[in-house]
């Protein structure tokens, strides 16, 4: 049994193939990062003092790359069985003996501080620690497709991860498991070894990702916040057979003068996005004074406040375009705006708008001087 400790190891299991969901899940992209580091950044946000990653000696790269600016943790090659790899993070990781070690799957990403806290105030006394959920719904047996009885389900949990014992306490467990056995957990390795291990409150959210379809179900979980950002431009009018405006090139005795394009609805679009990320401005990223961009096509621009925004786990909700001129009429062609916004933002045709208006002859849009545009974006990010 361990004594209270203010410190604590961790090792995350990451070697699994993810045959079942489809192929190595652990690298896969869960709300703008790799569902492996989901649990590292947990558990060193709680206080882990040494934490070792458990990956295939050939992901090792991969896991370098997922894990890429966060310190405090090491790899430690896994095994063909997941016993084999906890082994290996256990040699990793070392004693003292009465340290706690939390163990945890990397295909469980969603773990929160409070799951944590409970396992490591529970240690203390006892052999082990595993969170758990009460099984809620009813249970079935079957034989042949057809049901052939119920099964009782009110002594029955299901059990997550992390999982909580002292470093002798495990180390000892393992060495007394036999070799043609399966392990499912860390705690039927103790139970078996005749410890006794207790149950915490566990986390719905904690679900393991097993099949495809349960990365959707995680996305919906991670808590997002909304955000609106605006943007604003402006162009004069010069010589010129046509404008381009929202994507869309208009015929026009006209055309806007800038360094790209000169598309105000783009440019004021991409500000928004950018604005709505706190990620600067389109000058920022492209500036009027680097030669690359003269004469650029501005759906480069907007695709790419689009991609910053998904690397960052956010999504695009909703926008809404106005331009501002008396000429040239710009609902003729507001439709094929909309189609082109929502083709380059990847949204519904509903959640993209386009308006226009004037300024009733006043000021340089008034004046035939110049066009204007204002933009709206409502996005969402991962966060609380």
């Amino acid at each position: 049994m361990t004594t209270p400790a203010s410190a604590f190891a961790a090792i995350v299991v990451a070697a699994g193939s993810g045959s079942r969901a489809g192929g190595a899940k652990q690298w896969r992209m869960l709300g703008g990062k790799p569902v492996v580091r989901w649990s590292v950044e947990a558990l060193l946000a709680a206080g882990a003092e040494d934490l070792v990653v458990v990956v295939s000696p050939a992901s090792e790269a991969e896991a370098e790359a997922a894990l890429a600016g966060l310190s405090g943790w090491r790899l430690a090659s896994g095994g063909a069985t997941r016993a084999e790899s906890v082994r290996n993070g256990l040699a990793a990781l070392g004693g003292p003996g009465d340290r706690p070690v939390l163990i945890h799957d990397a295909a469980r990403p969603l773990l929160s501080a409070a799951v944590i806290r409970r396992v490591l105030e529970a240690l203390p006394g006892v052999d082990g620690v595993m969170p758990a959920l009460p099984v809620a719904d009813s249970l079935r047996k079957e034989a042949d497709g057809v049901v052939s009885g119920a099964v009782e389900r009110d002594l029955l949990w299901h059990a997550q991860t992390p999982q909580a014992f002292s470093y002798r306490t495990i180390v000892d467990a393992y060495g007394a498991w036999p070799a043609d056995v399966t392990a499912t957990d860390e705690a039927s390795v103790v139970v078996r070894a005749g410890g006794g291990v207790v149950f915490v409150k566990g986390d719905p959210r904690l679900m393991k990702l097993t099949f495809p379809e349960d990365f959707a179900m995680a996305e919906a979980l991670i808590p997002r916040q909304t955000r609106v950002g605006q943007g604003f431009d402006a162009h004069r009018w010069g010589p010129g057979t046509s404008v381009w405006l929202c994507g869309v090139e208009i015929p026009h005795d006209q055309t806007l003068i800038g360094h790209s394009d000169a598309d105000a609805g783009l440019h004021a679009l991409t500000d928004a996005i950018l604005g709505a990320m706190g990620d600067g401005d389109i000058g920022d990223h492209f500036p009027p004074t680097d030669p690359q961009w003269k004469g650029a096509s501005s759906d480069r621009f907007l695709v790419h406040a689009v991609e910053r925004l998904a690397a960052r786990g956010g999504r695009l909700v909703n926008v809404d375009v106005t331009l501002i001129c008396e000429r040239p009429k710009v609902k003729p062609h507001r439709q094929a705006m909309r189609e082109r916004l929502a083709g380059l933002l990847s949204l519904p045709l509903d959640a993209v708008s386009v308006k226009a208006t004037t300024t009733e002859a006043m000021g340089f849009t008034g004046r035939g001087e110049g066009l204007a545009a204002q933009a709206l974006a409502t996005i969402e990010l991962t966060g609380s």
